[in-house]
């Protein structure tokens, strides 16, 4: 009882709009003093502060943005996009096409969603609006095809969840390919249903002849270097994945030095933009030790546990539930927030029911990506509001409706037939 009213009350606190790692520290540390005592509440926080803050495993999380922000410094973005377009931009519906595999190489190399899609917001939507595309597509494969960013390696979500299970963020980090690329082969067949259907939302556009194509495929070769170089030393053996976090900032850095998108302000913005986002989500995993711990002590998963066992369902069905709690979780907080809260509650129950980690892993983000395009929230569409201001938000959510069912059955392949996630990690 004591836990249900735990959670109920961080719950409450988020909907008042205090700071998730505040509302996780300060339920967690009264709760486990209304069990425990002050002091031992008080030791344990200030420990698990401690240890979580200095662990070396942690260090990957900045590595990783760094990499992220140097290469979206470097205005990447726009060379993918062109790209893209060249090869695409000649087919109805070609553009939106052309966003989707942009959107899913820019992911390969910034590991954030928020940060796809408003890349890509700024340098697809002009171009779709002036080849005369319906907002309702353009806007939709944009925010749609931003969510890839959390998913296709390396992502700071499945960093986050390797950190909390103590699972292999290099097995995570090679079973988000396949699922990757279902994910960009299920919008762009969406994208080409929707064109037939309504060939005026998406007119063909001009060829491009071959030499300019070849140019344009030439500007992206350091992105695609820069993914094989950090998961192909991961894969083979030749990094862990803090060292492969290490060398791809370094590359990163080299490239954005090269493309002349640094001066000395613009480095102490991306550092300090760096720092900024990584103390945030180390202040937010911080708060999710210590409410674990207190969820924990209270035995919440072992109520849980003890729970289904009494309902006897079947491990397929208890999963089905706990997607559902996360698709519904997403109407209301944001991606990080979700995974922090809940994969303490969860996990040992996962785990307990037979299931790998790493698939679980997996799974979770594409519920997750679900959410980050679910009203009321869906977080990819109000940023990609705070770029476009001038669409309507209701045009923002009609567009991504459009790419809910690609995500659906993306979700029942992945369930049904694990295989998709399970078979490179396993010929590591």
């Amino acid at each position: 009882m004591v836990a249900m009213i735990g959670l109920l009350t961080v719950f409450v606190l988020i909907m008042l709009r205090v700071p998730v790692g505040v509302a996780m520290i300060g339920v967690g540390f009264l709760g486990f003093a209304s069990i425990a005592g002050v002091r031992p509440a008080a030791f344990m926080t200030a420990q698990t502060a401690f240890s979580t803050v200095n662990s070396y495993s942690l260090s990957v999380v900045p590595l990783f943005l760094l990499m992220g922000n140097l290469i979206n410094r470097s205005r990447i973005s726009a060379d993918l996009y062109d790209a893209a377009h060249a090869a695409f931009g000649h087919f109805r519906g070609g553009l939106a096409q052309a966003t989707i595999l942009a959107c899913g190489g820019f992911a390969a190399i910034s590991g954030s969603s928020m940060a796809t899609t408003a890349s890509m917001g700024r340098v697809a939507y002009p171009s779709m609006r002036r080849y005369g595309y319906a907002d309702i597509l353009s806007t939709g494969s944009i925010a749609a095809g931003g969510t890839l960013g959390i998913l296709i390696p390396p992502s700071v979500v499945l960093l986050v969840y390797g950190i909390l299970t103590e699972t292999s963020i290099s097995k995570l980090f090679i079973a988000g390919i396949l699922p990757g690329l279902l994910a960009v082969a299920l919008y762009m067949l969406t994208i080409a249903v929707i064109a037939r259907l309504r060939p005026d939302w998406g007119p063909a556009g001009a060829r491009t002849d071959r030499a300019e194509r070849r140019r344009k495929l030439a500007r992206v070769w350091p992105v695609l270097a820069l993914f094989a170089l950090v998961m192909g030393g991961i894969y083979g053996g030749i990094f862990t994945p803090t060292e492969a976090a290490g060398v791809g900032a370094l590359g990163a850095l080299l490239f954005a030095l090269a493309r002349r998108a640094l001066n000395w302000r613009s480095l102490f913005d991306t550092l300090t933009e760096t720092a900024v986002t990584s103390a945030m989500i180390f202040f937010v995993i911080v708060g999710a030790m210590v409410l674990g711990n207190f969820l924990n002590i209270a035995g919440l998963p072992s109520m849980l546990g003890g729970l289904i066992n009494a309902l006897d369902l079947s491990p397929f069905w208890v999963m089905v539930i706990i997607c559902v709690i996360y698709v519904l979780l997403g109407m209301v907080l944001e991606s990080m927030s979700m995974i922090l809260l809940t994969i303490p509650i969860l996990f040992p129950i996962v785990v307990g029911l037979g299931y790998d980690p790493v698939w679980f892993g997996i799974l979770i983000v594409m519920v997750v990506e679900l959410a980050l395009i679910s009203p009321p929230i869906g977080l990819n569409v109000y940023v990609l509001r705070s770029v476009l201001p001038h669409v309507p938000l209701r045009t923002l959510f009609a567009g991504v409706f459009l790419f809910l069912v690609a995500d659906l059955v993306k979700l029942v392949l992945v369930v049904l037939f694990p295989g998709i996630v399970l078979w490179l990690p396993s010929m590591m």
